[in-house]
C-alpha cells in the first residue's frame, strides 16, 4: 500500500475535540497519511493542534504533514510539509526541512506540472480533480482526462484531490493514482472511521480491477 493511498485532509472549520475524534477514528479506520491544514488559526493555535494530534498519528505510523508553514513543521517535528503555490518556494523549504522529510506541492496548472520535475519534492497534490466546495479558487479542474496524462507525463508519486466523493472515488482510483486525498468525506462523516474503512475498500476494488 502507498503511503499516500488515502490521504485525510483537516478541516480547519473543525474544533480540537472534533478534530482529535476525526483523526483517531480515520486513523483507527485505516487513513495512510495525514495533513493538518489551519487556514483561520494562529500560529500558536496551529502548534497546539499539531501536538494534540501528533501522538496518534506516531503511534501508528502514519505521517503528519503540515500544510504551508515550514517553521511549525520544524517546530513539531513533522514528517513532512505540502506547500501551496503561493507559499515559500521549494528550494528555501527543502534546505530548512533537510533531505528526510517529506515535501509536497500543489499543482493547478499543466505549466505547474512541467515546472514541479525540476523541484526537489517528493510527491504533488493534483488539483483539483473535480470542483469542490472545499478550495473555491481553483481555475483549472483535471477530471480523469487530465488525471491520466498526468500521471503518463510525471515520474513521481501524484496525489489526487478536488471534488472526490463516493460517486466518483472508484474512477478516480481506477486511474492509478498513488493517493487520493479527501477532506468533507471523512472530516464530516457521522462515523469516520467506518467511512474510511468503505472507501479504503472502494480503492482496493478499483485497483483489484485493474490488475491484467
Amino acid at each position: 500500500m502507498s503511503p499516500y493511498e488515502l490521504y485525510l485532509v483537516t478541516d480547519d472549520n473543525q474544533d480540537l475535540d472534533t478534530l482529535i475524534n476525526v483523526v483517531t477514528q480515520a486513523v483507527a479506520g485505516g487513513v495512510t497519511m495525514v495533513q493538518l491544514r489551519e487556514k483561520h488559526h494562529n500560529v500558536r493555535d496551529f502548534l497546539y493542534r499539531a501536538l494534540a494530534i501528533q501522538p496518534i498519528l506516531r503511534a501508528n505510523n502514519v505521517p503528519l504533514i503540515i500544510n504551508d508553514r515550514v517553521d511549525v513543521a520544524l517546530a513539531v517535528d513533522a514528517d513532512g510539509v505540502h506547500l501551496g503555490q503561493s507559499d515559500m518556494p521549494v528550494a528555501y523549504a527543502r534546505r530548512l526541512l533537510g533531505p528526510d522529510k517529506l515535501l509536497g506541492l500543489s499543482i493547478e496548472s499543466w505549466a505547474q506540472l512541467e515546472q514541479a520535475k525540476h523541484l526537489p519534492i517528493d510527491y504533488i497534490g493534483l488539483s483539483a480533480i473535480y470542483p469542490t466546495a472545499t478550495k473555491t479558487d481553483t481555475q483549472y479542474h483535471w477530471g480523469l482526462e487530465g488525471l491520466n496524462a498526468a500521471l503518463a507525463d510525471y515520474d513521481k508519486p501524484i496525489v489526487a484531490i478536488g471534488g472526490i466523493r463516493p460517486d466518483n472515488l472508484a474512477a478516480v482510483a481506477a486511474t492509478g493514482v498513488h493517493g487520493i486525498a479527501l477532506v468533507s468525506a471523512i472530516c464530516h462523516a457521522p462515523d469516520p472511521q467506518q467511512a474510511t474503512r468503505a472507501i479504503i475498500s472502494i480503492i482496493q476494488q478499483s485497483r483489484a480491477c485493474m490488475s491484467p
